[in-house]
């Protein structure tokens, strides 16, 4: 065993950083401090990374385009290259609506996400019971298929599905027999509802799946006893419960539909906001062949991001307690 001389000639040999380590490790308080400070240092590293695009967009904004194009971005006095302000144009946030009808592509971003969000419950929901509540053979093999599809990249679907929506025939492969014609949905709000529909309802069944599988057979069977279907067990006794899952399903549903402009730019054949182009092709439409107006596309990216901040800050609570309540297993 070794003595208390060779113990403390030990730790007269170790280097500064292990002994300040150990000093720290061994100390309640130096404990607290380190672990608020690394707290404070990683919120401050993600509030800079976080925040600095929109002071960016904010910046360019406010700065009229000329200005833009040849203005030198170096601090006064100090002559340190840094974004601010070159000018004070807040006329751009009004310019947005004059220029182009950006409030239409608003609506069409809002309509579109709005539409996806309510299917994607209404499909997640019924199929969250399912699987989080019943057993049948195949349960684990059949929820694994439908995450693979969640895997899969969206330009995989493209060309099947924007030759589906344009209203060519289906006709039998080898005998050229034509089964029926579908209807043209290209330029329309269904060419791109039924994609998004089908891209994000994974991970809204996962999610509900989850806090489903949480809720007591008690409950549920207290309210069959009473004479209530299976439906109506889901309705008044799950879902009331599981209330986080379905707001944390439904707002990153809304938010992914609501930013998506992959499926959007190709259904939407020309990019204007009776075709049903969302928000990012409002952007893009202050972009032309011989010009673009960087101020107004930062001003309509803050203006359509607006929303999107609204919805966030009134169900962050709910967010957060359904991200880290499905982790949990009670």
């Amino acid at each position: 065993m070794a003595t208390t001389t060779e113990r403390d000639d030990d730790t007269s040999e170790a280097g500064p950083l292990e002994s300040w380590t150990n000093g720290v490790l061994k100390d309640e308080a130096k404990r607290q401090r380190l672990y608020r400070a690394l707290f404070w240092t990683a919120c401050g590293f993600f509030l800079v990374t976080t925040l600095f695009p929109f002071y960016w967009l904010l910046v360019l904004a406010l700065t009229p385009n000329n200005r833009i194009l040849t203005g030198d971005w170096s601090l006064p006095v100090i002559g340190v290259e840094f974004p601010h302000p070159q000018g004070f144009n807040p006329v751009a946030f009004v310019e947005v609506f004059q220029v182009v009808p950006f409030h239409y592509f608003v609506f069409n971003s809002f309509v579109l996400a709005t539409t996806t969000t309510i299917i994607v419950l209404v499909i997640a929901t019924l199929a969250g019971y399912v699987f989080g509540r019943l057993e049948f053979p195949g349960r684990g093999a059949l929820m694994l298929g439908i995450l693979v599809i969640s895997y899969f990249p969206p330009a995989a679907f493209l060309i099947p599905l924007f030759d589906a929506f344009l209203g060519n025939p289906v006709v039998v492969p080898f005998l050229g027999i034509e089964l029926f014609s579908p209807p043209r949905l290209v330029n329309t709000p269904g060419s791109m509802i039924m994609p998004f529909s089908a891209l994000f309802l994974p991970l809204a069944i996962f999610i509900l799946t989850t806090f489903y599988a949480q809720i007591p057979d008690g409950l549920e069977d207290a309210a069959r006893v009473e004479g209530t279907t299976r439906l109506g067990a889901l309705v008044r006794v799950i879902m009331p419960l599981s209330a986080p899952g379905i707001a944390t399903a439904a707002v990153l549903t809304f938010i992914s539909v609501y930013n998506e402009y992959f499926f959007s730019s190709i259904m939407a054949l020309e990019n204007n906001p009776e075709n049903w182009s969302p928000l990012v092709g409002g952007i893009l439409s202050y972009q032309t062949q011989y010009t673009t107006d960087f101020n107004l596309m930062a001003a309509a990216s803050i203006v359509g991001v607006l929303p999107v901040v609204i919805l966030v800050i009134i169900a962050q609570e709910r967010i957060v307690s359904g991200l880290t309540a499905g982790a949990l297993k009670e």
